[in-house]
Formats: C-alpha cells, structure tokens, sequence
C-alpha cells in the first residue's frame, strides 16, 4: 500500500511541530541564511525522526542490540546489547560506561522486569559463598540475661 503525502504528514506532526519550535527558537537568536536555514531544517527533523518514544512516553532510540536479547544470557556470562561484550556482571559495566542503570537498560530493550544483570553461574557461586560464611543468619543471642 502507497502512503499520501497527506498521510506521512499526519505521522511526522508531532516531529514538525517539535522540529518547528526548535528552529524558531535558534533562529529567534542566531544569523541564520536561507541556505543554512534548510539544512538546520533538514537537520533537526532528522535528529527527531532518528528518536521513537515508547509506551511509557519516555525516548528511546531506535539502536539495534549487539545481539538477540533471548541469546545474551549464559550460565557463565551475559552479553551486553549495548556492544556486545560478555561479562559476568553487567551493572557495572552499564553505567560506567553508557550511564544506565539495570532498570534503564530493561526499558530501553524491552526486556522483562526479572532479566538477570548478572551471570547465573557467578550468582550462584556468590551465595553459595555467603551461605558457607554464614550471611544471611541471624545470630543466636546465648548469653540472655
């Protein structure tokens, strides 16, 4: 099925009108000629369009996950979606260096709410580590008075 003209531009309002208001903004304040005009023009609605927002309103760019998100968990790792690298936790490595917390990034790829940030595995060691330390129990007070 062709889409009209009329029907694109029903679908890009909210970009125009958003594209609009910036352009008008800048040039209210900046030299701007025709010639530069168009291209700030073609540049702002490009920079929009190149956003989606998703059901909870918030944006979301349209970047494609290193890997499919059903195949970045193994028992020994997790694959970033971000870039693609394995780690055995990824909390860390989220925020250092793409400022995302674990519920962000959940958000950001769609991912369920329970998707593990670290490796099952290495979890699994870690408690058995704190069970044989004693974590977790409370302690017995013998010496009541």
């Amino acid at each position: 099925m062709t889409e009209t003209l009329h029907e694109k531009v029903e679908d890009n309002s909210a970009i125009i009108r958003h594209t609009s208001e910036v352009i008008s903004a800048y040039v209210s304040n900046n030299s701007v000629s025709a010639e530069e005009l168009g291209v700030l023009i073609k540049d702002v609605f490009g920079a929009f369009k190149s956003v989606e927002v998703n059901a909870s309103g918030k944006a979301m760019s349209t970047q494609k996950p290193a890997v499919n998100p059903k195949k970045s968990v193994f028992p020994d790792y997790i694959i970033c979606l971000e870039d693609g690298k394995k780690f055995k936790s990824l909390k860390r490595h989220l925020t250092a260096h793409f400022g995302l917390t674990p519920q962000e990034y959940r958000e950001k790829w769609g991912l369920p709410v329970d998707y593990p940030m670290v490796a099952p595995s290495y979890s699994e060691r870690r408690s058995n580590l704190a069970r044989e330390k004693g974590l977790g129990r409370k302690k017995n007070n013998t010496a009541a008075a």
